[in-house]
């Protein structure tokens, strides 16, 4: 299955200047910086520009055919998850 990125996406992950990754959270898939999230070996690498990539993780890779704009993770949101609440402050 081909995975689209909408162009507002890639747009912002060029402006943040970060690789970001998709990641299973406890709302569902979000958007987060690698540096919440970081990418891992099974993960489907999709290049933004020569210096940036979008990680997909190998669960997300088989639900989600396209990218958007409101899977950009909420802080509040991705830190009251139980799971990732320890990681609060990092970026």
């Amino acid at each position: 299955m081909e995975i689209i990125v909408d162009d507002e996406v890639k747009e912002f992950i060029k402006a943040e200047g970060l690789d970001y990754r998709l990641s299973t959270t406890c709302s569902g898939p979000a958007l987060v910086p690698v540096l919440i999230k970081p990418a891992k070996e099974s993960d489907l690498k999709i290049p933004i520009d020569e210096n940036l990539t979008l990680y997909i993780s190998d669960v997300q890779r088989h639900f989600v055919p396209r990218i958007t704009i409101d899977m950009v993770y909420d802080p509040e949101k991705l830190y009251s998850c139980s799971a990732l609440s320890a990681l609060r402050g990092l970026y």
